[in-house]
């Protein structure tokens, strides 16, 4: 048995388990921010050419194919869109609106939709489309 001997210090970091500490949690946050996509899925019909109003103050009117009507993804009754509309032109005065209209939405229900943005006032509108594939 050696009598004189001393202990080393333990000097060295083991950075295995940060290491996969680290990496579950990446793969946690990719699979969230991809899962947090939002939407309301409706067929849009196709057109030669789109034109893209995407703005960060772009708000988007969606009529499904049942004829229910979303307002950035919440559903919304045609007299609470209109209120709502109300309220963000008084905020943004110049905010642009997107409809999205399923291709067999029953067009009166679209029409409806654009006659509340024609009474509050919206003067940025756009249509979306699908391109054709040329």
């Amino acid at each position: 048995m050696q009598v004189g001997k001393k202990k080393k210090p333990y000097d060295e970091i083991n950075i295995t388990p940060m290491l996969d500490l680290a990496y579950v949690l990446l793969i946690i946050f990719i699979i969230m921010t991809t899962a947090a996509v939002q939407g309301i899925k409706v067929n849009v019909p196709k057109a030669s050419s789109s034109v893209s109003l995407a703005k960060p103050t772009t708000k988007a009117i969606t009529v499904d194919s049942s004829g229910a009507v979303y307002l950035d993804t919440f559903p919304v009754s045609l007299d609470e869109l209109e209120s709502q509309l109300r309220s963000f032109k008084q905020v943004t005065p110049d905010f642009p609106v997107v409809i999205k209209g399923d291709r067999v939405a029953q067009f009166g229900r679209i029409a409806e939709v654009l006659d509340i943005c024609g009474r509050v006032g919206i003067t940025q509108l756009g249509i979306v489309t699908e391109r054709t594939k040329a």
